[in-house]
């Protein structure tokens, strides 16, 4: 038992280090001081179909945190494609969640990090990207992106630690509604979900 519990600190110690390693190395890529906690990725994540037959599209896992709560919803690791800017963080990806088609690319570019899956549907996209620190109208033009690969109605669902939706409202181009304020998250997290039709 004691052993154990030592195991747990000691990778959740590793991975708090591995995330301020890489805050440090380019802090427009990391979107907040600590990694996700459990009970905001589970939130996020509970929005999956894991009946729709499509696979699930992550991006910004980071550390694993979300990864880790669309796998425990049921979703299996093949039915799963997850973004990660940072080489380091996608390195540690691959050895913790074998199987999850983890992509060492750009999600603001994803007809070409995407690749051969460019034209694939997904169920529901889970964003941990850090919209804050890039302009406006990227944000846009990501959301749309991402919104062309969901069946209509479908969700993305972003975390975010402004006050507000970090994308402007468009009624004529997607709804936005804001989906929860968990306190319990360092630092407190919004969570807002875009759709279509």
């Amino acid at each position: 038992m004691a052993l154990r519990l030592k195991e747990r600190l000691g990778r959740k110690f590793d991975e708090e280090i591995r995330f301020f390693k890489g805050m440090m190395q380019g802090p427009k890529t990391v979107g907040s001081i600590v990694p996700t906690s459990s009970i905001t990725a589970r939130k996020m994540a509970s929005v999956v179909n894991t009946h729709s037959g499509l696979p699930v599209l992550e991006l910004g896992p980071g550390t694993g945190a979300i990864t880790k709560a669309i796998l425990g919803r049921g979703v299996k690791p093949e039915n799963l494609v997850a973004i990660e800017y940072s080489t380091d963080f996608y390195e540690h990806l691959l050895r913790l969640y074998p199987g999850v088609n983890f992509i060492n690319g750009d999600a603001f570019n994803l007809d070409k990090t995407l690749g051969e899956l460019r034209d694939q549907k997904f169920d529901s996209v889970i964003s941990a990207v850090p919209l804050l620190n890039f302009p406006m109208q990227a944000r846009i033009a990501l959301l749309e992106s991402l919104l062309d690969r969901l069946p209509a109605g479908r969700p993305v669902v972003q975390i975010s630690y402004g006050a507000v939706s970090p994308i402007i409202a468009r009624p004529d181009r997607y709804h936005i509604q804001h989906f929860d304020f968990i306190v319990r998250n360092i630092p407190p997290a919004q969570l807002w979900i875009y759709r279509r039709g």
